[in-house]
């Protein structure tokens, strides 16, 4: 089913600027039902936990799984204006932290890395087997949108029947052009934060698991590739960082889209740039709609608002895009 995007008409010029103002903007949701906690079981040694809204009858309802960007949380506002929209629109929503994410570091003794599958889809199957679900998409931004992607791109044909199409925003699926990109001077505001939160993150996690990781390297490291050279890569068995951004990347899978696939991204992001995604094996799958707008910065893409419309295009997106491929 070809999809043709809504027009987008950017409220800002300028890829800091929309990323900016869309991180920083406070929004309120007063449609949307409180959540209701719940915890997965997905490895002997972890438990991530998810902020669900459910309809009478989950059943009955499709339900969008979201996954959220690196240093990020179920409680993102983007994660919040989507789930806004799509129980609008019908569907359950499940709101998924990453392991250790929105204050979880107890629940886990590993880390999470942005390739990390296993747990989205354990989740899945755990609520097809509990809560009858029989129709799922998943949406992801930024981490989360790598995330979504190289899950697809894993299941490939019939690895379960039950995901009928997935959303990108602003999706890292070459982590090592990402990194790069990251690492310019004129991003030096953005890898400062990731790498502070990152820090704090393990100075938590040490906390609630005593002698099972050094915190001897935290002052020598101020990028994300010193942190994932030093953490994340020898936790998961990854050779080095290096190793760990070609295995954890959705390129390296997404020949293998089988179900539909929309992916949202900016040219003037600031570190997320556009070549992956005109890569011959994102071009040649006929399962992927990919949509590059001139401005729409970092997981912003911010429009101005109108007629009950709060002017946040990505989401929108999202929900018309999954709505177009469930069964009622």
């Amino acid at each position: 089913m070809a999809f043709e995007p809504s027009e987008y008409v950017p409220r800002f010029a300028g890829g800091h600027l929309q990323t900016l103002y869309a991180w920083a903007r406070p929004r309120r949701f007063a449609q949307l039902p409180a959540p209701v906690e719940r915890c997965f079981d997905v490895a002997d040694d972890a438990r991530v936990l998810a902020h669900c809204h459910w309809h009478e009858r989950p059943e009955g309802h499709p339900t969008l799984l979201l996954l959220h960007g690196l240093e990020g949380s179920s409680l993102a506002h983007y994660i919040a204006g989507i789930s806004d929209k799509a129980w609008a629109a019908g569907w359950n929503v499940v709101r998924l932290n990453q392991r250790n994410c929105g204050n979880t570091e107890h629940l886990s003794r590993g880390l999470y890395h942005s390739g990390l599958t296993h747990d989205p889809l354990s989740v899945m199957r755990e609520l097809i087997r509990t809560e009858g679900i029989r129709q799922f998409a998943v949406a992801g931004y930024s981490l989360g949108g790598n995330l979504t992607l190289k899950l697809a791109g894993e299941l490939g044909t019939g690895g379960l029947p039950e995901l009928k199409a997935v959303c990108a925003v602003s999706p890292t699926m070459d982590l090592s052009a990402c990194v790069e990109a990251l690492e310019r001077r004129s991003n030096i505001a953005y890898e400062f934060n990731f790498v502070r939160n990152l820090k704090a993150r393990m100075r938590r996690k040490a906390a609630a698991h005593p002698g099972v990781f050094p915190l001897e390297p935290l002052p020598r490291i101020w990028t994300v590739r010193q942190f994932d050279e030093a953490y994340t890569a020898p936790h998961h068995g990854f050779r080095d960082a290096s190793d760990y951004y070609h295995r954890a990347s959705a390129l390296r899978v997404i020949e293998n889209v089988r179900v539909p696939a929309l992916i949202l991204t900016a040219e003037d992001d600031p570190f997320v740039p556009t070549a992956p995604f005109f890569d011959e094996a994102v071009r040649r799958n006929p399962n992927i709609t990919v949509v590059v707008t001139r401005h729409g910065g970092h997981c912003a893409f911010v429009e101005r608002a109108d007629n009950g419309y709060d002017g946040y295009w990505a989401e929108r997106e999202i929900v018309r895009f999954v709505s177009a491929h469930v069964h009622s």
